[in-house]
């Protein structure tokens, strides 16, 4: 007999993620893609991690192999925090911070802990299309709050907080997701401030700010917190390795204030126990062993490149046709089409043209949590070689 218990009506809420739907069209030979959201596994640090799982089950492998408290691993809690302390946030304790199974868990938890069904949440527009999907899961109803190339317009963010009263902000400050905009140190003060002002919790997405090209972006909220008295008990701040180390870890984290990690870790208990041991001990060592720096500089310098050569093809090859802002870190060009000279004016059009054409990108409108702009797409430079984004970006100038 079919299957036909009814699910549950929070399901009504969410759909698959087209992004996820896209890469069934990219099983066609000699695609070139654009539309991941993943780093290059050729800038992994594999003799790193391998020497670090090596440690890993040389000094501890008791505590590596064997369940583990659900708040995290605390070797691990601990070389984080000093992580975090080398970036800025000098008053961090341990106890302050939960490991979890990669960021994207600690949004899970945010909606397990937080939101209840009609509650208000305000996010950029456009942002993490899996945020959008996770807290819609749990009912919240999303607010958009407008992004330029300088991250979200505080002063559109203000009135938002006024009108909707949310029950949270959601914020990618550094090279966001699609946006790949950075929030400049003026608005991060206005964003902490406004938070006290109106009493309103911040959460700070951050898998990308130490993937940057050139100089380092202004502090993060948390960092920049000891400077705005009472900022740090509205603010949490989301963290992950998965960008700068090894997605397959699953290690993110997660700091904010203790009765809400408290909560969450008590959520965590019932859907994981908690974070692989394994991974954290391998993570903990790596992170001791001190070969983080080399890797992150690696890393930049390679993205950077390919950064740079995609932005010069774009503008050389489609011209007026496309516009955008050169991304300062991350791992996306976030553009948008102009229409100029006739040309195609429509992300999801052009995406279905440019598959014929062997490259693949995503289009922008499923990153809008309301009024989408169709006319946006977000293209990853970060695991294509330089040639390869030459030939691809002359590939979507075929297409438009």
């Amino acid at each position: 007999m079919p299957f036909t218990t009814p699910f549950a009506d929070r399901l009504n809420n969410v759909e698959t993620s087209a992004i996820r739907e896209l890469f069934k069209l990219l099983g066609k030979p000699g695609i070139i893609s654009f539309a991941g959201g993943f780093p290059d596994s050729a800038m992994f640090d594999v003799d790193g991690i391998r020497e670090a799982v090596n440690a890993a089950l040389t000094e501890e492998p008791g505590a590596a192999l064997q369940y583990g408290a659900t708040e995290g691993y605390q070797p691990l809690r601990e070389q984080i925090a000093s992580f975090m302390k080398g970036k800025g946030t000098q008053a961090l304790a341990p106890e302050e911070l939960i490991v979890t199974t990669g960021s994207q868990q600690a949004l899970d938890l945010l909606g397990k802990t937080l939101i209840s069904p009609g509650d208000k949440v305000i996010v950029e527009g456009p942002t993490f299309l899996a945020t959008i999907q996770c807290f819609r899961l749990y009912g919240a109803e999303l607010i958009t709050a407008p992004v330029d190339g300088d991250g979200v317009q505080t002063d559109a963010l203000e009135k938002l907080i006024e009108q909707h009263k949310p029950k949270f902000v959601y914020l990618i400050p550094t090279f966001g997701n699609p946006s790949g905009a950075m929030l400049n140190l003026e608005r991060r003060q206005r964003v902490l401030e406004m938070a006290v002002k109106h009493n309103t919790l911040i959460v700070e997405d951050d898998p990308y700010g130490d993937l940057y090209f050139g100089e380092a972006p202004p502090p993060s909220l948390l960092a920049l917190s000891a400077s705005v008295p009472g900022s740090r008990e509205l603010l949490v701040h989301c963290g992950s390795l998965s960008k700068v180390l090894s997605p397959g870890l699953r290690v993110g984290w997660m700091v904010g204030p203790a009765e809400l990690l408290a909560k969450a870790t008590m959520c965590k208990q019932f859907s994981d126990a908690h974070t692989s041991t394994f991974a954290q001990a391998t993570a903990a060592q790596y992170l001791k062993a001190g070969r983080m720096p080399a890797t992150l500089a690696k890393v930049r310098a390679v993205y950077a490149e390919r950064a740079t050569t995609m932005g010069h093809a774009l503008r050389r090859e489609l011209g007026d046709a496309i516009s955008f802002v050169q991304p300062q870190g991350g791992l996306f060009v976030w553009a948008r089409l102009t229409g100029a000279g006739g040309k195609v004016a429509d992300g999801g059009e052009l995406a279905k043209r440019a598959i014929e054409k062997g490259v693949a990108f995503v289009p922008g409108a499923p990153f809008y949590a309301s009024q989408p702009d169709r006319a946006t797409l977000r293209l990853s430079f970060a695991t294509v070689g330089v040639d390869k984004i030459e030939e691809g970006v002359g590939r979507l100038r075929d297409a438009i």
